[in-house]
């Protein structure tokens, strides 16, 4: 009897749920519980840095410049805003340094001017060839000359110049003088808008001018250059050449990579991901870091940064956002860095580091960042940050324009 009773309220209770919204029933369906929502994202963990001076015995005159010779650790160079490459090894107690190339004679230096850019052929000194950028006369013209070593790669020949590339400069600012070999073997060569102020030539968005551009040449290739073939080409690259920096056929001139830059001071490639980061000085509202691409407009002086400029209202757009900016109240002059790719700040790799001559505040901002990206600002240097340096395994240096070397390294 127990047993006959269990059976029938069980089969009542089975009629009970059937008709309450088991299959088949007409009530509602008994809905599952929700899902849990999806972890938080991920948070950035900001990196913290410090600079210690290295190299303290020796002191440079107007520094802008601190690189090694491709693959060769053992050796430092500083360029001199003067004219002269100063050259010393790499060893922290150094007291010393000798004279790699001294061309103070012909440069006219001061200012934005002055010798302000050096790079060495990606084979040196096996092609014994360094590539400097400076300002000289007539009047003031910006030029891009190769020298040689005679002496397996010890010391450069004056004598040895070779004008590769010369760009008369309409005022006495804005003239770049960054230059760097890409990945691609290419050499870059920033040039800003010609000078004075809200580039009154229009000179940036004028593509038969040099002026306000990024520029890609194949030193390798012909004489003085080739206009590269490769895969992103340059956008003009068919037409007539602008080796004296404007026009001669009336048609844009096939050496811009990119165009619409104010005064780009200092670029760099990503060793790792291959991308070119350049600082770019603002007016006076915006300074700004951009991801530069073949036959991308940058927007000066339509914008400066990502804000209208002339017209300061209703501009024209469609040009290319900076992947980070910031405004007057954290800088005044921007100056590019590199993604770092080293090991002795390990929360830091994977972020471009850049600076800012005027205010001495060091910013960054991951690598993978989308346009717009707010920089974080890491440390105040006290340093007027005229370079960033990257030594052959990827460890970061400032180049104090007051004459001093400092090197990035992870906070105590």
């Amino acid at each position: 009897m127990g047993i006959r009773r269990l059976a029938g309220w069980l089969i009542a209770a089975a009629l009970l749920v059937s008709g309450c919204g088991g299959s088949g029933g007409d009530g509602p369906a008994v809905s599952p519980p929700p899902p849990p929502p999806p972890p938080p994202p991920a948070t950035e963990v900001v990196p913290t840095i410090d600079v210690v001076q290295v190299f303290p015995s020796l002191a440079f005159n107007t520094p802008v410049s601190l690189q090694q010779a491709p693959g060769d650790a053992t050796r430092w160079f500083v360029v001199e805003q003067a004219g002269t490459i100063r050259t010393f090894a790499n060893d922290n107690g150094a007291t010393a340094t000798l004279t790699f190339l001294d061309i103070s004679a012909q440069v006219i230096s001061g200012g934005e001017r002055g010798l302000l850019g050096m790079a060495f052929h990606p084979d040196f000194p096996s092609t014994p060839e360094v590539f400097v950028s400076f300002t000289g006369a007539p009047d003031l013209t910006s030029y891009v000359s190769r020298f040689s070593s005679s002496d397996g790669g010890q010391t450069l020949d004056a004598a040895s110049e070779e004008v590769i590339l010369s760009v008369p400069q309409d005022f006495g600012n804005h003239n770049g003088g960054n230059i760097v070999f890409g990945p691609d073997g290419y050499l870059y060569i920033g040039f800003g808008d010609g000078g004075s102020g809200g580039d009154p030539l229009d000179r940036a968005q004028d593509n038969t001018n040099l002026l306000g551009t990024m520029v890609r040449i194949d030193v390798d290739g012909g004489v003085p250059y080739a206009i590269p073939s490769s895969d992103p080409g340059n956008p003009f690259a068919a037409n007539q050449t602008c080796p004296e920096g404007f026009t001669v056929g009336g048609e844009e001139c096939p050496e811009i990579f990119a165009w619409g830059l104010r005064n780009p001071w200092r670029f760099s490639f990503d060793r790792q991901a291959g991308d070119l980061w350049a600082g770019d000085v603002g007016q006076s509202s915006w300074e700004e870091i951009d991801i530069v691409t073949a036959g991308g407009d940058y927007g000066w002086d339509d914008r400066e940064g990502a804000h209208c400029f002339e017209p300061a209202t209703d501009c024209i757009t469609d040009s290319i956002d900076p992947v980070t900016e910031y405004d007057r109240s954290l800088g005044a002059s921007v100056t590019g860095g590199f993604v770092y790719r080293g090991s002795a700040v390990p929360d830091l790799v994977g972020w471009y580091l850049f600076g800012d001559f005027v205010s001495g505040r060091v910013f960054a901002i991951p690598a993978d960042s989308a346009a717009g990206t707010e920089p974080e600002v890491l440390l105040e240097s006290g340093l007027g940050i005229a370079a960033f340096g990257e030594s052959v395994d990827g460890e970061l240096f400032i180049v104090n324009y007051g004459g001093s070397i400092h090197q990035v390294v992870a906070a105590p």
